[in-house]
């Protein structure tokens, strides 16, 4: 009797594995291109762009981390917006505002470019989505399910700047919490 318990439970196990593995891949983002950011000593408009990567771990399959980056025309760097849950403890604040290149990986995770916009419809939206970061109601919260996180963070800039016409996946865990609280406004 044991045994076929033990059985039982070694079936259904592979069985939800085998499930969580096809869920995982349903759940895979739309990518719009290349993670690729123009170089901006060579690229003098603006840009905006949208990615993603898979969150460490085994959530990964799960769950990605997204983030915003802008480079106005004629910039030689990028800002790159995202939320960091484990930054508050350091700094009081989850918002980071970093600058670089902002198609490196996310924890070994590489980045999929999620969003992009370029050129002359880029270029009033720099503004408004550093203000939308400046506006961002819930610097000194953080948590992992359902939010405020890192997509809450990146639907909010989606919410204040509707010119972005900003989808999140459905593996952007998260987003869906930011969408309640924008219709509860």
């Amino acid at each position: 009797m044991r045994q076929k318990i033990l059985v039982c439970l070694l079936v259904v196990s592979i069985s939800l594995i085998g499930i969580g593995a096809v869920s995982a891949h349903l759940l895979e983002p739309t990518v719009v291109g290349a993670p690729v950011a123009p170089d901006p000593a060579t690229y003098e408009d603006a840009v905006v762009q949208v990615y993603g990567a898979d969150v460490w771990g085994f959530r990964g399959w799960f769950a990605i981390h997204t983030w915003i980056a802008t480079k106005g025309v004629g910039e030689d760097t990028y800002n790159i917006y995202q939320v960091i849950g484990w930054q508050l403890r350091r700094s009081g604040t989850t918002v980071s505002i970093g600058q670089g290149m902002p198609n490196r990986p996310w924890f070994r995770s590489q980045p999929l470019l999620l969003h992009e916009i370029k050129g002359a419809a880029a270029r009033p939206l720099i503004h408004q989505i550093a203000q939308a970061v400046a506006d961002y109601p819930f610097e000194d919260q953080y948590v992992m399910w359902p939010g405020p996180n890192s997509n809450s963070f990146t639907q909010w800039i989606g919410g204040q700047v509707p010119e972005l016409q900003l989808q999140l996946p459905a593996k952007a865990i998260g987003k869906s919490w930011m969408k309640t609280y924008l219709d509860e406004l």
